[in-house]
């Protein structure tokens, strides 16, 4: 009878904790990402340098923060202005697209050797540092 009792007992304190990781999950997804954006005007002359760097070095070293925070990067060519003004500035010819779980794993990332290493790979090929860099709440 006391075994019985004992493993009972067991059995609703694990049933708890398992509820508790499924309610710390739960909140964990409803949490909504953020989208860093940099607008970018990078040197036509370096552009094939600057698709390798971020294929060959930037993308892989950003995956390697699965777990960490990273969802998704990726690095858009602008094809044409479909609608609306401002106009991006004369030069912008690509967006860099970062999503994260939150901005405290992001700030790791930038924080961390690895970005330290590889984001001026990126950042060499453009015409002007002082580029647009938008940080937004998924909704």
């Amino acid at each position: 009878m006391q075994r019985r009792s004992l493993l009972q007992l067991i059995a609703a304190a694990g049933s708890g904790l398992a509820l508790r990781g499924t309610a710390q999950a739960a909140t964990a997804a409803t949490r909504k990402p953020i989208v860093l954006y940099c607008d970018l005007a990078v040197d036509p002359a370096r552009e094939h340098e600057m698709l390798d760097a971020f294929h060959r070095h930037f993308l892989p070293a950003a995956q390697s923060f699965r777990g960490r925070g990273f969802v998704d990067l990726k690095m858009l060519k602008l094809r044409t202005v479909i609608q609306g003004q401002p106009a991006p500035p004369a030069g912008v010819n690509y967006r860099f697209q970062l999503t994260y779980e939150s901005e405290e794993q992001r700030q790791q990332w930038i924080r961390s050797d690895v970005h330290q290493r590889n984001w001026p790979l990126i950042e060499r090929t453009v015409l002007n540092r002082d580029y647009l860099v938008l940080l937004t709440d998924a909704v």
